[in-house]
């Protein structure tokens, strides 16, 4: 079976509105940068390209072919689509590479879900009969978690507020951060309940952007001569979409999807988590069983800055980065779907020596 890298990943800031400018103009410079990261020129020089995004943020069928004139229209290229975050665009090129049709490929993933009401968009997620005709918001349901877990003292309130004052102060080193900055456990307990029991601090900000990635064989990556980290697991799995009929306190689909994904054959020195509310952070460690030898969301992760359909993917390269640079030689990253986390995938990055 071949081996697969990342040879490169670039990501956008983080905004909150960025006002006139469209998909295509997010994408072009995190596309330019990360070509320029691996030596190559453009989109022509990758065997395949998938991209990850959501049509209901822009409210129009097949909007994310509009996406696509960032690549260019000349010459044609194999390209692909998944409507969800890229992070599962990479598992599909990963699969390409597998099946012997591809060497490399690009993948990026962008959102901008400022026009709209996010929250209210991802309610379209829900069971199709039962819950998205109630038009549940995605807060109100991480809320009525959070209220579970702090009712059977999974959990406390100050928990919560810690994982936030460390997310704001992991985000001081990363330049594309949407929050951050010193706040105290303190701070954030003293601000006013939001949807209680969550504050505003709790939640995810809405954001605009984009982030993009490129994987090649380790052949390829060597006859690119660039740094690279090796993919040596990933797998993703899927619980009911029914709310009802699965524990919701727990996360056991990332724990069968690391399982598979062998994240239990060594030391994970970093973990980038997918956690859009404080309390889901807390579900996730304790899913992947994760202690204090690891860091986990050195970027300060999505309650810093939510690229959606990109995040997941970023979560890829900032584990990537820190195998490059030497921080780590081990580390796992996380990407969710889905109400209360539905769905989740799993990546494994190892350093080229270890694996």
């Amino acid at each position: 079976m071949k081996e697969i890298a990342i040879l490169g990943y670039q990501q956008s800031d983080s905004r909150s509105d960025a006002g006139a400018v469209n998909e295509v103009e997010m994408i072009m410079p995190v596309l330019e940068r990360t070509f320029a990261q691996v030596g190559i020129n453009n989109a022509q020089d990758v065997d395949f390209v998938c991209s990850g995004s959501c049509d209901y943020l822009q409210g129009a069928a097949f909007a994310f072919v509009a996406g696509v004139d960032a690549l260019g229209a000349v010459p044609p290229i194999k390209e692909s689509h998944v409507e969800m975050d890229a992070a599962w665009a990479l598992h599909e090129s990963m699969l390409k590479i597998r099946m012997g049709h591809a060497d490399s490929a690009l993948i990026y993933g962008f959102g901008k879900s400022s026009p709209g009401e996010l929250p209210i968009v991802l309610s379209q997620q829900l069971d199709p009969y039962y819950l998205a005709p109630l038009w549940v918001d995605t807060i109100s349901l991480a809320a009525m978690q959070a209220r579970m877990m702090l009712d059977q003292g999974l959990i406390t309130e100050r928990d919560m507020a810690e994982v936030v004052s460390r997310s704001r102060r992991n985000a001081m080193n990363n330049p594309h951060a949407q929050l951050s900055g010193d706040v105290s456990v303190d701070d954030v307990l003293a601000q006013d309940t939001y949807v209680s029991p969550l504050r505003k601090g709790d939640c995810c900000p809405v954001s605009d952007g984009a982030s993009a990635v490129v994987i090649a064989t380790v052949e390829k990556a060597k006859e690119w001569g660039v740094p690279y980290a090796l993919i040596s697991g990933i797998s993703h799995a899927i619980e009911t979409h029914n709310m009802g009929m699965r524990d919701i306190t727990d996360s056991v689909s990332t724990r069968i999807a690391a399982e598979r994904a062998g994240m239990n054959a060594g030391k994970v020195d970093v973990a980038q988590l997918y956690a859009p509310f404080s309390h889901q952070e807390i579900i996730l460690t304790r899913a992947l069983g994760l202690g204090d030898e690891t860091s986990i969301n050195p970027s300060g992760g999505v309650l810093a800055g939510n690229l959606m359909m990109a995040s997941g993917l970023s979560n890829i390269g900032e584990v990537f980065n820190r195998i490059v640079s030497g921080e780590a030689e081990r580390g796992i990253a996380h990407a969710t779907s889905g109400p209360c986390l539905q769905h989740n995938l799993v990546t494994v990055l190892e350093t080229a020596e270890k694996a």
